[in-house]
């Protein structure tokens, strides 16, 4: 019996009903030989380790540019902590660890110099627009290998390819690295973003962080603002959104709109927080912010953009429409 055999043996004894067996992969695009020793998850790890894409990340923007000091993560370190989470969860569940490794040193290949701000930047100059996580199998099945491609398997691909909130992958080894991606980017970002002293804790009133706890939600909001809420009341929201009619357009917009950008933040001993790069960019947040208290939830604001809207408000506009709706002072 070969090596691989034996291993292939072993999955099938141990890991889990649940898990993705190397032999019952659903192949490669190009049929090969199979490793004498390595099963073809494995295989896939180690075209991806040592693909130039892979060693490219290392130069590539986690969140912060040109940062002063050695000790900020980069693009590379960020794939190594996400591969670091999804294993560990992946050994304590009996899943195939060799898939969840595959997948995550894979996942951010496509990734844009300058973080999320490039992608962004990619995404309204190119024809068709621009998303890393298709990039990235862009990079396995076209462009590595001067254009033959890693010929890496159906499971990989998909792993990678919907690694991000708004999608899900397939198997189970893919949706512990699109949750291992969460876990990795919010820890790190917040310890980067303390090195960074990006926030402080007089940033972030007390009240409101009794309001939010430990942990809330950061959505997009209306009118160009963030919405923050605590972690219930995001839950509640978040089921009245399931609840909306499937085949009305309407109201699948108005739950992607919502949920497709919608992130866990956590606040460090200090009272800090950092907001994901994606919603820095779409409140356009870069220095001045304004907190605003509103029922439910508070609203995180661009100053030039508070002040724009609070200068277009019309009192006596709002007095009528609050008369419409039944609702008085």
């Amino acid at each position: 019996m070969l090596i691989r055999e034996n291993m292939e043996l072993l999955e099938r004894t141990y890991l889990s009903p649940f898990a993705a067996l190397s032999q019952n992969s659903r192949g490669r695009d190009r049929e090969e030989t199979p490793c004498d020793i390595r099963p073809v998850f494995q295989r896939d790890r180690d075209r991806i380790l040592h693909c130039k894409s892979f060693r490219r990340l290392k130069h590539k923007t986690q969140v912060f540019l040109t940062p002063r000091g050695d000790h900020y993560r980069t693009r590379l370190t960020h794939t190594l902590e996400v591969s670091q989470n999804a294993r560990t969860i992946a050994k304590a569940l009996r899943l195939n660890e060799d898939l969840v490794e595959a997948i995550a040193l894979g996942h951010d290949l496509g990734h844009t110099p300058f973080g999320h701000a490039g992608e962004h930047m990619l995404n309204e100059i190119c024809e068709g627009g621009f998303r890393h996580n298709e990039q990235s199998v862009r990079i396995v099945e076209k462009l590595e290998k001067g254009g033959r491609g890693l010929n890496l398997t159906w499971e990989v691909r998909d792993g990678m390819m919907n690694h991000q909130t708004r999608l899900m992958p397939s198997t189970m080894e893919g949706k512990i690295v699109r949750l291992s991606d969460k876990i990795a980017y919010i820890n790190h970002d917040i310890d980067d973003a303390i090195r960074g002293r990006v926030l402080s804790e007089k940033d972030i009133p007390a009240e409101y962080r009794e309001i939010l706890g430990d942990m809330f939600v950061v959505s997009k909001g209306m009118d160009g603002c963030l919405f923050a809420y605590a972690d219930e009341t995001w839950k509640e929201f978040e089921a009245k959104l399931a609840a909306l009619p499937l085949v009305d357009k309407d109201a699948r917009d108005f739950a992607r709109f919502f949920l497709s950008g919608a992130q866990y933040v956590t606040v460090d001993k200090q009272g800090r927080i950092l907001v994901p790069q994606e919603l820095r960019d779409f409140a356009g947040l870069e220095k001045d912010v304004v907190l605003s208290g509103l029922g439910s939830r508070i609203e995180i604001w661009n100053l030039e953009k508070w002040n724009e809207i609070n200068g277009e408000m019309d009192i006596n506009k709002i007095a009528e429409g609050m008369k419409k709706m039944g609702l008085t002072i």
